[in-house]
């Protein structure tokens, strides 16, 4: 089938299911900031308490299949939150390839073009929820089923809580909250982790407590500090907590360098201000759909190891990869080796090879979805140069047309587009080796999105006295 075809076959789709596909509407009137706060943390709520309510019928599975990307996918074991975030993800990370690659011809500059994108990618989640529900539950829970109805049960309720979280993602996105809800349910995730790593009482296997504060005390108490800078078996350690805190810092510091353009309005006379150009340009969205790319492959990985290869005597299975029979949630070798990470110091130093090829391809592939990322997402030179004019603004010394804003913008981003994916790809995949509380990818992203969330705070009130350059800075 042509590439035209496909593209006009899915707006025909899209046009006949669209009156019968439930939607968030859209808030009528621009409502109050306070209001929208209070929205997000409604939405967080319901999320929260969704990843404490036990899955009906769920026993505890063999191995957790997910739990290289809990952090991404925001999710938890045995709750009606077990497949998070994902579904939506996936979605969106299957759609944005087939845009990027040409296959799905849509005109984002216009606007009925853009929706029937989106709904082609709400119809697209409906399906990934689908098969994930299905395919998880029956292969992760299936085997300790009792009853054939559980497993059916089972599979509703992850549909049922899929379809809740993209419902209560969409409502933040439409307006109602503040941001978006994917991130939202991220930073949660991620902070909550942090937050159990640092204070949990709860008993560890090397004798003392999960959390490295009451680990402190208890070793002060008994006289014994000798292993409070490393532990073993992956354990909040002294080191852990100082390699977390530098992270951050740098983080903080890289989110902080920015080339700055200055701009003047042509609207409001003796306006000026500088449009500036992030040295981490792309955000955090190619890192999270490096790593929803990656925890799929993995997924898969798993899903057909333990069908056709489980002794691991198949040559050409053993390409793809290869799981420890007595831990089958841990790789022993194939590409799937390699591409996740060996947490910690120890695991890195058995197999510095696999610790550099990680390192490797998370800085490759953060790279390429952060090129990609540049174009589909509107941060392209020539998308930010329409921004500036449509924002009423231009450059001094330039002519306000596109041509020569774009050149100067050309200068730029494309530079800052790769050395800012390689700082996200080397930040993440040496954070993750290394294991940093909540991991590096969920750290990374923490901040990310407590920025943006910064920067909407401080474009709402922009937008109170200018409207266009609050939208502008939006944009960023």
């Amino acid at each position: 089938m042509a590439e035209g075809s496909i593209t006009n076959f899915i707006r025909k789709v899209v046009f006949k299911a669209e009156p019968y596909i439930p939607q968030v509407p859209k808030p009528k009137k621009k409502i109050s900031l306070q209001t929208r706060l209070i929205w997000s943390g409604v939405a967080l709520l319901v999320y929260m308490v969704m990843g404490q309510t036990p899955l009906f019928g769920a026993t505890a599975p063999e191995f957790d299949f997910l739990q290289f990307a809990r952090v991404i996918f925001a999710s938890q074991q045995g709750t009606l939150v077990e497949l998070g975030i994902g579904p939506i993800v996936t979605a969106g990370l299957l759609m944005q390839l087939l845009r990027g690659s040409d296959i799905l011809k849509f005109d984002f500059k216009k606007p009925e073009e853009r929706g029937v994108f989106q709904t082609a990618t709400k119809l697209v989640t409906y399906v990934v929820i689908v098969a994930e529900s299905i395919v998880y539950a029956a292969a992760v829970y299936g085997p300790g089923v009792p009853e054939p109805y559980v497993l059916y049960v089972m599979i509703g309720q992850l549909m049922a809580a899929s379809i809740i979280i993209m419902f209560l993602d969409e409502l933040v996105q439409k307006g109602w909250g503040l941001g978006s809800g994917i991130s939202l349910f991220i930073m949660a995730g991620v902070a909550q982790q942090i937050l159990w790593s640092l204070f949990s009482p709860l008993p560890a296997g090397d004798g003392g407590t999960i959390g490295i504060i009451p680990y402190i005390g208890q070793s002060m108490m008994t006289g014994d500090l000798s292993n409070v800078l490393f532990r073993s078996n992956q354990l909040p350690s002294i080191f852990g907590l100082c390699l977390t805190v530098g992270i951050l810092l740098i983080l903080v510091f890289t989110q902080g360098m920015k080339i700055e353009i200055p701009i003047v309005s042509t609207k409001y006379r003796g306006f000026s201000a500088v449009y500036p150009i992030k040295l981490i340009y792309v955000s955090n969205i190619p890192v999270i759909l490096a790593s929803a790319l990656t925890a799929n492959a993995v997924f898969i990985g798993q899903m057909l190891w333990a069908n056709f290869n489980p002794r691991n005597n198949n040559e050409f299975m053993n390409v793809l990869g290869q799981f420890d029979p007595t831990s089958p949630s841990t790789p022993i070798g194939g590409i799937i080796y390699y591409i996740t990470p060996p947490r910690g110091i120890e695991a890195a130093a058995l197999d510095p090879s696999r610790a550099v090829g990680y390192i490797l391809f998370m800085i490759g592939i953060v790279v390429l979805f952060g090129r990609l990322w540049v174009e589909l997402g509107g941060l392209s030179p020539k998308s930010a140069a329409q921004n500036l004019l449509d924002a009423d603004v231009q450059i001094p010394g330039f002519r306000r047309s596109n041509a020569p804003v774009e050149a100067l913008l050309n200068k730029y981003i494309p530079s800052v587009t790769i050395i800012g994916s390689i700082i996200l790809g080397l930040l993440a995949g040496v954070s993750d080796v290394l294991g940093v509380f909540g991991s590096g990818i969920g750290i990374l992203l923490m901040v990310d999105i407590l920025i943006n969330y910064y920067t909407q705070l401080v474009r709402e009130q922009v937008e109170v006295v200018m409207p266009r350059l609050g939208a502008l800075l939006g944009r960023k």
